[in-house]
């Protein structure tokens, strides 16, 4: 199987800058996106910006200008470093990982979508 391990996040001052990592383990042949979600609180899951394996990134209108995201194909690994954080980007912040062609049981082949436990950013003003 594939697991997602998060790190980074907790508090952060308003203004200040924010950074996740997140690693993929498992016998993985490839990824094709690699990105970060977010939810808070009475609110659905929302894209804050992607990668795909060729380097074209994707991020939300409301994180554009203040986000970078970044990622190490060989290391299956993605960054995500948000500038300027604002009180309204408190939520608990996800990592996923897209198209991902991996070995499962019994030496077979499977794409498959994965997601992390998720880490709680919480932005003070």
């Amino acid at each position: 199987q594939v697991q997602l391990v998060e790190s980074g996040g907790g508090l952060v001052q308003a203004g200040g800058s924010l950074s996740l990592s997140c690693v993929a383990s498992g016998t993985i042949f490839s990824i094709n996106f690699m990105g970060w979600y977010r939810q808070a609180p009475g609110k659905q899951r929302e894209l804050v910006a992607r990668i795909s394996s060729a380097g074209t990134t994707h991020s939300a209108d409301f994180v554009k200008g203040r986000v970078t995201i970044t990622r190490d194909t060989a290391k299956n690994t993605v960054h995500l470093l948000m500038n300027r954080v604002k009180p309204e980007d408190t939520a608990v912040y996800y990592c996923n990982a897209d198209g991902v062609r991996y070995r499962r049981a019994y030496d077979s082949t499977a794409v498959d979508s994965f997601w992390g436990q998720g880490t709680q950013v919480t932005v003070s003003s």
